[in-house]
């Protein structure tokens, strides 16, 4: 019986096999050079449309596959990107991390996610293990962060970049300013006649992006001589269920709000669940208005009135400014994207001051202690 080649041998043909199909044969029947294939397929957005459809029929007709490790050992890079988000249960976080991946996973890379429930303490224990993996890069949100924490990434010479907000020291970001984004909002309440403003805000501690926009909200009243009763405030995780029972809250009060502005469009949400719940009116007997203009507020009854914010836009801008820094390109270290004031159906003037609202006067602690 023959035994064959040697093991050595064999091994050699098989890794041949393996590694068959090149970079070369790939430009070749791409019709185009290497150096824009490895383009093509690390930095998607630097070729054209048209090259970029070719190479990969090219890849898809010849079965190229890279060679991940090879790579990282000859780059020195791990080719992973890590994300940490305050959590997933927001939609728009979602969309914006899809987007990112989808954009990092074009070039090559592959992509880590981790949420922290809004606890800085797990954001520098995400931000160790991605470490440990050796990452890259790191997408994270909000500007407000333990000194600890950038400390620790300037010292690694990690990059890393802040996304939904701005900042003032030169950061790296992807963001808007959300204090000027809640102004407009207010405004356009104020300009329909509302004086009698309640608002639901996101949970501000540990939340630069939610004390922003209560900041807006202030600014825009004093602007017109008014202030945000204390009464007229309650800071509330960002629930449906925690929009309804601050909507109770604000109605059961004396006086009424004519308006209500919230947080976050899942705070809206509920709280125009519970209008319908205790015939209330929207926006007869009171307006609403939400934040982030999540694909749900346009079809809800009546229509939310909201902040719309290009969360796919942010996470593809803020992976391409991640790849453009790790290959040494030049990226602008801040970009601010364009967010605008939707308006729909759940905001409109209000009725006479004296109007009698219907629904019960049921106090926010009692309803809190219910639901616990």
């Amino acid at each position: 019986m023959n035994p064959g080649p040697p093991l050595r041998d064999r091994k050699r043909a098989q890794r041949r096999t393996s590694d068959r199909v090149r970079v070369e044969d790939v430009a070749m029947a791409a019709g185009v050079s290497g150096a824009t294939v490895s383009r093509a397929l690390n930095r998607p957005t630097t070729v054209s449309p048209a090259i970029r459809r070719k190479v990969e029929d090219a890849v898809a007709s010849l079965g190229y596959v890279p060679n991940g490790a090879a790579r990282a050992l000859a780059s020195q890079k791990t080719r992973v990107i890590g994300a940490i988000v305050p959590t997933l249960e927001n939609m728009n976080f979602a969309i914006s991390v899809e987007a990112a991946q989808t954009r990092l996973v074009g070039a090559g890379y592959n992509f880590l996610v981790a949420s922290t429930g809004y606890n800085p303490a797990r954001e520098m224990d995400h931000i160790q293990a991605f470490l440990a993996h050796g990452v890259d890069g790191i997408i994270l949100v909000g500007a407000q962060r333990d000194a600890e924490v950038v400390e620790f990434l300037r010292q690694r010479r990690v990059p890393y970049v802040v996304t939904w907000t701005m900042t003032a020291d030169g950061t790296p970001c992807v963001g808007f300013d959300n204090a000027e984004a809640a102004r407009r909002l207010t405004s356009h309440l104020l300009d329909l006649g509302h004086r009698q403003i309640g608002v639901v805000a996101g949970l501000t501690r540990n939340n630069d992006r939610a004390a922003g926009r209560l900041e807006g909200i202030h600014r825009a009243l004093e602007q017109r001589g008014l202030a945000l009763p204390r009464e007229l405030l309650i800071e509330r995780p960002y629930k449906i269920a925690e929009g309804q029972l601050a909507l109770r809250a604000l109605m059961a009060g004396t006086p009424r709000p004519t308006a209500i502005i919230c947080g976050n469009d899942q705070l809206a949400f509920g709280a125009l669940i519970e209008c319908g719940r205790q015939g209330i009116d929207v926006p007869g007997d009171v307006s609403i208005a939400g934040f982030d203009d999540l694909e749900f507020a346009g079809q809800i009854v009546p229509a939310l009135t909201t902040v719309h914010v290009p969360a796919e836009e942010i996470g593809l801008r803020a992976a391409d400014y991640l790849l453009a820094h790790i290959d040494g390109e030049p990226a602008a270290a801040v970009t601010e994207v364009t967010v605008s004031l939707i308006i729909r159906a759940s905001s409109a003037p209000p009725r006479a001051v004296d109007a009698v609202l219907p629904g019960p006067a049921t106090p926010y602690a009692k309803a809190s202690a219910a639901a616990s």
